[in-house]
C-alpha cells in the first residue's frame, strides 16, 4: 500500500510538471502564424510509417542508421511494459496485462531483446561521440552544452536498458526459485538471471525492487528533461513526420496577398479575392518568430541536430556561412528567449532584438541555393527552405534588401519584362541576319 501511495504521488508530480512544460510549449505554438490546411489524412499516414516508423531516411546512412532504428523500435516496443509498470504501480499488480497471453509473451520477448540490442546501440553512440571526430556533429551552432545534453541522454537510455534487462533477470530467477509461473518470455534475461544463483532470495527480491523503482523513475524524470532537450525529437518526430508538407520540396508557395494585388493589377476588372483573407498581412515574410508558422516552430522542436542537413548543403560545403541545422536551432532559441515575454504582454512585446540579424545573418539567407538537399536528407522531414525563403522575402519586400545582383535582376524584370539588360523591342536582334529557308 505504501509503494502505491508514493508511487501515485512520484506520477502525479510528473505528470503536473509535464502539463505545464507542454501548456507552455502550446502557447508558443500559437503566437505562430498558419501554414497549411491539414488534409490528405492517408497519404499522411503511409508517409508516417515510411518515414518515422520505418526510419527509411535514418538508412541512408546503413550501419550507424541500423544502431539509430534499433533504439528507436526499441523505445516503440519496451514503451508497452512501461505502462504495464505504471498500472502495477498504481494498483499493487503485477504484470497486470498477462491476460494478453501469447501476443504478452511476443512483446515481452522483443522488449528483452531490444533491451540488448539499445544497450549495444548507445555504447556504440557515447563511443563515437567522445573518441571519435564525426563532422557532422560540430559546427558554430553547436556549443559545449550542445555535447554534454546528448552525452547526458545517451547515458539516461544505457541506464534505462540496463535496469530493464536486471528487473527481468531478477525477476525469472525469483519465479524459478519459488517455481510460479512465468509471465512473458525473456530471452536474454533468462540466460544473465544465472548470476543471481548464488544470491540469497532477500537479495534478488532487493535487487528487482530497486531495478524497477529506478527504471520507472528515470522514464518519468527523461519525460520531463526532454521538452528542454534536443532529444525532444522523441515526442516530436512522429507527429512532425505526419504533419509534413506533402507538395514537392521544390514547391514555393505564394503569399495570397500579393497574388491578388498582382491578379487585379493584370486584370483592374477582376473580381479576383482572396479565400483566406482581404486584408494585407502585417509583415510580409518573417523578420521574427511572432511571423513564422506552427510548421515551422514544430521543425525547431523537433529538430535533433544531427546535422545530416548541413553535411549535404552545398553552400556549407564550400566554405559559406549558411548551416541549415543552425537555422532551424535558432528560431527555436529565439522562441525560447521571446515567447515568455510575447505570452505574457502580446504580440506587440518587443526586446530590441529579431530573429533576423540578432541570431540569424542576411549572408547566410543568401547562401542557400535552394537545393532542398536538407530537406530531402532531413530524417524527421524538417523545411529548412521554407524558413529560409520567408526570411528573404521580408528582406526583399519590406526592407528591399538584397545582393546587388539580384537587385539589377529586379530592376531588369520591372523595365525590361526579363531578366536581361535589353529593351524587349532588340530582344531578336540576334537572329536578324540569320537566312532560313522556306520550303
Amino acid at each position: 500500500m505504501i509503494k502505491q501511495i508514493v508511487f501515485s504521488i512520484i506520477l502525479i508530480i510528473s505528470l503536473v510538471i509535464f502539463l505545464f512544460t507542454i501548456r507552455r510549449l502550446y502557447l508558443f505554438l500559437k503566437l505562430t502564424r498558419e501554414a497549411f490546411p491539414v488534409r490528405n489524412f492517408g497519404r499522411r499516414l503511409l508517409v508516417m510509417f515510411k518515414v518515422a516508423f520505418g526510419q527509411t531516411k535514418i538508412f541512408r546512412l546503413p550501419v550507424i542508421g541500423l544502431f539509430h532504428a534499433l533504439v528507436f523500435w526499441g523505445f516503440c516496443v519496451i514503451l508497452f511494459g512501461s505502462i504495464e509498470m505504471i498500472i502495477d504501480g498504481l494498483f499493487g499488480t503485477d504484470r497486470s496485462l498477462k491476460f494478453l497471453g501469447p501476443l504478452y509473451n511476443f512483446i515481452i520477448a522483443s522488449g528483452d531483446i531490444f533491451g540488448l540490442l539499445v544497450i549495444i546501440s548507445i555504447l556504440i553512440f557515447l563511443t563515437r561521440r567522445l573518441f571519435s571526430h564525426v563532422r557532422r556533429f560540430e559546427g558554430t551552432e553547436m556549443e559545449p552544452k550542445s555535447h554534454i545534453d546528448a552525452n547526458i541522454a545517451l547515458c539516461m537510455i544505457l541506464i534505462l536498458m540496463i535496469s530493464l534487462i536486471g528487473m527481468n533477470s531478477a525477476y525469472y530467477n525469483n519465479m524459478t526459485r519459488l517455481a510460479e509461473p512465468i509471465f512473458g518470455i525473456y530471452p536474454v534475461s533468462q540466460s544473465l538471471s544465472i548470476v543471481f544463483n548464488t544470491c540469497s532470495a532477500k537479495t534478488v527480491i532487493l535487487f528487482y525492487e530497486i531495478s524497477w523503482w529506478l527504471h520507472i523513475l528515470l522514464i518519468f524524470l527523461f519525460a520531463n528533461i526532454l521538452p528542454y532537450s534536443k532529444h525532444f525529437h522523441v515526442f516530436m518526430a512522429v507527429p512532425n513526420v505526419f504533419l509534413s508538407r506533402l507538395e514537392p520540396l521544390g514547391k514555393l508557395t505564394n503569399m495570397d496577398a500579393i497574388t491578388r494585388e498582382v491578379k487585379l493589377m493584370l486584370n483592374p476588372s477582376s473580381t479576383f479575392v482572396n479565400p483566406i483573407s482581404n486584408t494585407s498581412p502585417e509583415r510580409f515574410g518573417i523578420k521574427d518568430v511572432e511571423d513564422i508558422s506552427w510548421k515551422n516552430y514544430l521543425d525547431a522542436l523537433s529538430c535533433t541536430e544531427c546535422g545530416r542537413c548541413t553535411s549535404v548543403c552545398p553552400a556549407s560545403l564550400t566554405g559559406k556561412r549558411l548551416s541549415p541545422r543552425k537555422i532551424i536551432m535558432d528560431a527555436r532559441a529565439r522562441m525560447k528567449e521571446k515567447g515568455p515575454g510575447l505570452v505574457k504582454y502580446g504580440i506587440s512585446y518587443n526586446d530590441n532584438k529579431s530573429l533576423l540579424r540578432d541570431f540569424i545573418s542576411e549572408e547566410e539567407l543568401w547562401g542557400c541555393t535552394t537545393c532542398n538537399a536538407c530537406a530531402n536528407e532531413c530524417p524527421i522531414n524538417i523545411n529548412h527552405p521554407n524558413l529560409i525563403i520567408d526570411m528573404r522575402r521580408y528582406l526583399v519586400m519590406e526592407e528591399a534588401s538584397a545582393p546587388g545582383e539580384l537587385k539589377s535582376l529586379f530592376n531588369n524584370i520591372e523595365n525590361n519584362g526579363a531578366p536581361w539588360q535589353f529593351s524587349p523591342e532588340d530582344r531578336m536582334n540576334w537572329a536578324k541576319n540569320i537566312m532560313v529557308r522556306v520550303n
